[in-house]
């Protein structure tokens, strides 16, 4: 398959990877045009224009924000309008993908935002939510199927799965913001946070949000960040807007945001988004570890 890819921090660079060995056609861009060296090196193709990357079957775009997705889409050398169907992994806002799904042109539209750290997306086991019209669900499946360990299929309006993804990354930082203060109280009491992790996911929370997370609390990484903290309350606010929009009161949300906020502001930006643990430990007056 002829597929375009835009977008190449750490988790598009390793999607994109997997397309290249799977033995796809790959055509790459990238704001900035070393990141698509090693891909070029692997054999993919380095696009001069984001248009160019959107002429053969697909093209995905992995980026960092709505405003970012918004320029490539509609932006100078854009892909609107171009014939390949786009699929779009960011994580965006609703209504953002609501005008990606208007205005999507003849090659059409399908939401399809991923759960998984760059670990995940480079031995492409990503989990991936995807929305949009049967027909362009089909068409893309092999595709997603390369990069995911399982497809979500959940409607044909693409912006449900944007709202899926917003909830789950609002689900992953309240139990990054629960295990920090359980270790923070065992802490404190005297015991280990490791005993206390290996006590949790040996019983009642045996999941991988609680053994991932919880392995980068107790071993306190935060740098290099897997999902850097500005990223993480960009997408709290996306949550914020969305729960304004509908109507839903989202108390825990207001906490998760405060400590983003702090963690930034005394950690820098690049700490990873799990280092609120840090801003919870400072309020119980734990030493905190070396940057």
């Amino acid at each position: 398959m002829r597929i375009g890819f835009i977008g190449l921090g750490q988790m598009g660079s390793a999607m994109a990877a997997n397309l290249v060995r799977a033995g796809h056609a790959v055509t790459v861009w990238n704001r900035s045009p070393e990141k698509a060296d090693a891909l070029v090196r692997a054999g993919a193709t380095r696009a001069g224009r984001p248009v160019d990357a959107a002429q053969g079957d697909v093209v995905m775009t992995m980026l960092a924000d709505d405003h970012a997705v918004a320029d490539i889409v509609f932006g100078e050398h854009g892909i609107a309008g171009a014939p390949a169907l786009h699929v779009g992994h960011s994580t965006i806002s609703v209504a953002l993908a609501d005008r990606l799904a208007a205005d999507s042109g003849a090659g059409g539209y399908v939401s399809a935002p991923v759960f998984g750290r760059p670990p995940a997306a480079a031995a492409g086991t990503l989990f991936v939510v995807a929305a949009g019209p049967e027909a362009a669900l089909d068409r893309c499946e092999p595709v997603l199927a390369t990069i995911g360990q399982r497809v979500f299929r959940i409607g044909d309006t693409p912006s449900a799965a944007n709202l899926v993804k917003l909830s789950g990354n609002f689900m992953i930082m309240a139990a990054v913001e629960a295990m920090a203060e359980a270790m923070t109280l065992a802490e404190k009491g005297g015991v280990d946070r490791r005993t206390l992790l290996e006590v949790l996911t040996g019983t009642l929370f045996d999941a991988p949000v609680y053994r991932t997370y919880g392995e980068i609390l107790v071993e306190d990484r935060f740098r290099p960040a897997g999902f850097a903290a500005p990223l993480g309350l960009k997408d709290m606010t996306l949550v914020d807007t969305a729960a304004t929009a509908f109507g839903t009161a989202m108390p825990l949300l207001g906490i998760v945001r405060d400590h983003l906020r702090t963690v930034i502001a005394t950690q820098g930006p690049d700490v990873d988004w799990a280092g609120i643990a840090l801003t919870v430990r400072d309020g119980a007056k734990l030493r905190r570890p070396p940057p």
